[in-house]
């Protein structure tokens, strides 16, 4: 079904549109009516059938651009995942100048109590920091219309069901809820049945399975043996984009040196980096910088790359659900995919509990002979001495016709969003429809606009006075919203 079924602003179908959201998913054509109708929602569903975009879609439609408290609460397990999430609502929501929030741990809180001050629509957050807000009155919840439960399940199996009933203890009563999770126990039925009015359940598990578009292979060698098997896989299957999965740091430590010795384009994720260092990692990976990610179970979750054409299991995972997040990141949307999974004889027994479990079907292989990798070693070399191609993500197809100027004026000179908009709508050929989000710092103001009309607007704004006087004007890079 053709998004423009739905009763949606021109806004949110605009971006729609540049995002190439061509028509809805299964998940998406039936939670988005449903929230648009004021429904609590259940849904049970799978990694990759574009759950994020059935509730950010309805909720982006229904924010009031002018209420300045948060209007939407999203609860996430894990910080990737609530970055995933926020950027996923902040581009949904761009035309309509939609500000999104993300606030979770070991991020400096100063900055997230400074962005909640000013206009929020919607938070993003992982329960354990957004109680920290609550506890020091720096998030304002009384204006919250919609919650989201995302990936309820792991939110519980990683010990947050007492801080999820705080939190929703302290939301108001009349709001739509949503819950989203790949499986549903007994105390998440129990927090649906404590918190949801007559909620309806969606069940859409088999959407978009991938397993059919995933080769899975297993290769059983012993520990010592797995340097020289992974450079022979990657020769053998010589892809464009790879993760490459780890138990441990250090393991993701050593594979990656490994790596860097042999001069492959690579780079590495682990819990131990910084966030900063982690969200910049994973965005380069995104934009193709480099063919080689080595990560641990952190980019296992909530991360959306399209184009991996294959992963490895270095490192067998012990848990069943991580290795279906893990396989899923490749086979998405349209495209094939490789899983190929090392494993000791002590790891059987793993195998066989996910292909019962998941009805999966591993190919067991034999160690590549020598004249296979010998006869495919030119073509991967030739590769590995061409520079990755660069991907187009999301943001730059929204970014396209939008510029992103700075004005060397802020608070402290008294400069507001309202005189900034009274200066870009007295520009001839300039409409409130032409100007996108306004931050206004303390000696800064960015300002985005619309519609291919910024570089208009700069070479006008070089001579045109901003609250009585001409101020200094020059383009500014985007961040992730």
């Amino acid at each position: 079904m053709k998004f423009n079924h739905y009763k949606l602003g021109s806004d949110i179908l605009k971006a729609l549109d540049v995002l190439g959201y061509n028509k809805a998913t299964d998940v998406q054509e039936k939670v988005i009516p449903l929230v648009l109708d004021g429904r609590d929602v259940i849904v049970k569903s799978q990694t990759g059938s574009g759950k994020t975009a059935s509730f950010a879609i309805p909720i982006g439609e229904s924010i009031e651009w002018d209420e300045n408290k948060p209007q939407a609460l999203i609860l996430t397990p894990t910080r990737e995942l609530a970055i995933q999430v926020k950027e996923e609502l902040f581009n949904i929501g761009r035309y309509k100048r939609i500000k999104v929030n993300c606030v979770y741990g070991k991020s400096p809180i100063r900055k997230q109590i400074r962005q909640l001050s000013e206009k929020t629509h919607a938070v993003v957050a992982t329960p354990g920091r957004l109680l920290d807000h609550i506890d020091r009155g720096t998030i304002d919840l009384s204006k919250i219309k919609f919650l989201v439960l995302d990936e309820a399940d792991e939110m519980l199996n990683m010990g947050f069901l007492e801080d999820v009933n705080t939190i929703i203890s302290k939301l108001p009563k009349n709001r739509i809820t949503m819950l989203l999770s790949a499986t549903m126990s007994k105390a998440i039925q129990d927090i649906c049945d404590k918190n949801m009015n007559s909620p309806e359940y969606v069940d859409v598990v088999n959407e978009n399975d991938n397993r059919e578009k995933i080769a899975q292979e297993v290769y059983q060698v012993n520990n010592n043996q797995k340097k020289q098997l992974l450079k022979d896989i990657a020769v053998i299957f010589n892809p464009d984009s790879c993760i490459i999965f780890c138990n441990t740091k250090l393991k993701v430590e050593e594979v990656y040196k490994d790596f860097k010795k042999l001069t492959y384009h690579c780079n590495r994720i682990h819990g131990g980096m910084e966030q900063d260092e982690r969200i910049k990692v994973m965005n380069n990976f995104k934009k193709g910088h480099y063919r080689y990610l080595i990560a641990t179970d952190v980019a296992a979750r909530g991360i959306d790359v399209d184009n991996v054409s294959l992963v490895v299991n270095y490192d067998f995972p012990l848990d069943k659900e991580n290795y279906v997040h893990r396989i899923g990141r490749t086979g998405r949307k349209n495209n094939s995919g490789n899983a190929v999974s090392f494993i000791n004889e002590r790891e059987i027994k793993y195998i066989n509990e996910i292909e019962d479990s998941f009805d999966y079907k591993m190919t067991y292989k034999d160690y590549p002979c020598e004249d296979l990798v010998s006869s495919l070693k030119d073509k991967f070399e030739e590769k590995m001495n061409l520079k990755p191609k660069y991907k187009e993500t999301k943001n730059d197809k929204l970014n396209k016709n939008i510029l992103k100027l700075h004005i060397n004026a802020g608070k402290k000179t008294k400069m507001r969003t309202v005189d900034i908009v009274g200066t870009l709508c007295n520009i001839d050929g300039m409409s409130s429809e032409d100007i996108g989000i306004i931050n206004v710092y303390d000696i800064s103001t960015y300002v985005e606009i619309l519609n291919g009309k910024g570089e208009m607007v700069l070479d006008v704004l070089q001579s045109k006075t901003i609250k009585g006087r001409i101020r200094k004007v020059s383009r500014a890079g985007f961040d992730r919203g």
